[in-house]
């Protein structure tokens, strides 16, 4: 059996992975990047969009929004916002939130000074990520 580095996401409800794991890929903010077992230490800043590990065989795929992650020790910590598995996504509601989102941002495009142009981007960022998380499963 090959090293595996213990992996832990925690939300600010909890903790939502605690298992050991083969390889973590993750969105960074400068760009997406993988952990084997060993690593280097390092820190980083995560963006919305989707966190997968494997164990053996078996992928998994969790839709994070903004946080930080920590290397150190053959552990990878993740401290995001909100993380859901994909395959416990609602899709019927992540689109709706993106069809919400889209309308907000087209009222911006036509000068609407009432609409928080950086909230609707971020409300479309998470809504696109739990559609493509959900699709993966």
């Amino acid at each position: 059996m090959a090293q595996q580095i213990a992996l832990e996401v925690v939300t600010p409800s909890g903790a939502v992975v605690n298992e050991d794991v083969d390889i973590v890929n993750a969105p960074g903010y400068g760009g997406d990047f993988g952990v084997l077992a060993n690593h280097a230490p390092f820190l980083s800043t995560i963006k919305i969009g989707i966190l997968s590990y494997e164990t053996g065989k078996k992928r998994e795929y969790l839709m994070i929004s903004g946080g930080f992650c920590e290397v150190s020790n053959n552990k990878i910590t993740f401290l995001v916002e909100s993380a859901e598995f994909g395959n416990q996504i609602d899709v019927d509601r992540a689109m709706k939130a993106k069809e919400r989102a889209e309308k907000r941002l087209a009222k911006a495009d036509a000068h609407d000074d009432s609409v928080n142009v950086a909230r609707a981007e971020a409300a479309l960022k998470r809504a696109i990520a739990r559609l493509k998380a959900s699709k993966v499963n």
